[in-house]
């Protein structure tokens, strides 16, 4: 029986297939009802479930007549992918996170697996631990290759 959590991003997943737009539009408080949930759990899922490394992008507006805005990064659309390159710097990078991202690029074909392997082992911490790098000092060098690795690799979309 999947979880709150599943049943939340299923629906909202559905939404924007049947959506005429690009992206889907709703309110944290009617969601929250729908599921009988806290409005807090929606935030969850959304963090978790629709982050950029997993092709979306989430704008909200806060406040009474408040909204949500989940967009469905296009494979084509190469500015996204540029931003969420520079989105995961400083505390933002995380190798989880990357090998989301990354498992999400060789679902849309962006990028190989053989390319994916080759971009995992740059984000791989036993490297940099056996050279005796702070773990900043790494996640700034992990960043840094990616992003000029990725950057090589996507320019013909650029």
């Amino acid at each position: 029986m999947p979880n709150l959590t599943d049943c939340i991003e299923e629906y909202l997943k559905k939404l924007l297939a049947l959506s005429s737009e690009r992206y889907i539009e709703i309110q944290r408080r009617a969601l929250a009802r729908k599921f009988d949930c806290v409005p807090s759990q929606i935030n969850y899922v959304l963090e978790r479930r629709f982050s950029l490394e997993r092709g979306y992008l989430v704008e909200s507006r806060r406040g009474g007549g408040g909204w949500i805005r989940i967009y469905r990064i296009e494979t084509g659309q190469a500015r996204p992918w540029r931003e969420v390159m520079n989105s995961l710097n400083g505390n933002n990078f995380e190798p989880s996170r990357i090998r989301q991202l990354l498992k999400r690029m060789r679902e849309e074909k962006i990028i190989s697996m053989r390319e994916a392997r080759l971009l995992e082992t740059v984000i791989n911490d036993g490297i940099y631990d056996a050279n005796g790098l702070s773990r900043e000092k790494a996640r700034e060098l992990q960043h840094e290759l990616l992003s000029e690795a990725l950057e090589e690799l996507l320019k013909v979309s650029y």
